[in-house]
């Protein structure tokens, strides 16, 4: 099973190009899907739930959700 996780530097990208700090606010509401872990880095989510949350809340930044283009 392959498992596509972002953290907070991926979640701000989908959500438009947030500083860190306002996604960490967004990350942090009720609401906002639950990470599914934390490891020593930050907490770790699956693409796809903060999508659904994305289309949900935030539809117009759909087009924005796969971030940068890896080098």
């Amino acid at each position: 099973m392959e498992w596509d996780l972002v953290g907070i530097s991926e979640i701000r990208w989908m959500l438009g190009g947030l500083s860190r700090q306002r996604t960490n606010v967004i990350a942090n509401t009720k609401g906002f899907p639950d990470p599914i872990a934390e490891l020593e880095m930050g907490k770790v989510w699956l693409r796809r739930d903060v999508e659904a949350w994305i289309r949900d809340n935030r539809p117009e930044l759909l087009e924005n959700k796969k971030g940068p283009t890896p080098e």
